[in-house]
């Protein structure tokens, strides 16, 4: 009887340590993918990437697949960015059991620093949940505000309204 309590009370154990295990590697995953964003790395990125991956945000209704994701980095990173930089940049995981988006998550939460190469500077919060499966990325939400960003680049905004 001992024997059987033993193993009974082990299987859980090792459950434990398998998920553990798993949230670290995703976030272990997930700074690695920071690190080749704030390097401008886009090679390093698409490795990480899922070849189905979905990127969901900032707007709603705002998509892209893993191609365009990447030639997107590339313009952004040869024309746009001088240096991106994640302070205050934090993990948690999350395993959702079903639905939709059942797996395991891991959301980075960050301040993120952004240098123009025109010499622009803009400071954003920032929300990225990563969803990972068999070591890659194949799903990501982004959210932050767009406009606040634009508001720090000179851009005003009038309410239609008052025109």
């Amino acid at each position: 009887m001992k024997k059987i309590f033993f193993a009974v009370m082990l299987i859980p154990i090792l459950f434990s340590c398998n998920s553990t295990n798993n949230n670290e590697q995703n976030i272990k995953l997930v700074e690695e993918y920071i690190k080749s964003v704030e390097n401008l790395n886009y090679d390093s990125m698409a490795s990480m990437l899922g070849d189905n991956y979905l990127g969901l945000g900032p707007s709603y209704g705002d998509s892209i697949n893993k191609v365009n994701a990447l030639e997107s980095w590339k313009f952004n990173s040869e024309n746009l960015y001088e240096k991106i930089h994640y302070n205050k940049s934090r993990n948690a995981t999350v395993i959702i059991a079903d639905g939709e988006n059942t797996g395991e998550w891991v959301s980075n939460w960050a301040e993120l620093e952004i240098e123009y190469k025109d010499g622009n500077e803009i400071t954003l919060w920032a929300n990225t949940v990563y969803q990972l499966k068999d070591g890659k990325i194949i799903k990501s939400y982004t959210f932050y505000n767009e406009a606040d960003g634009l508001r720090q680049l000179g851009y005003v905004f009038i309410d239609p309204d008052f025109l």
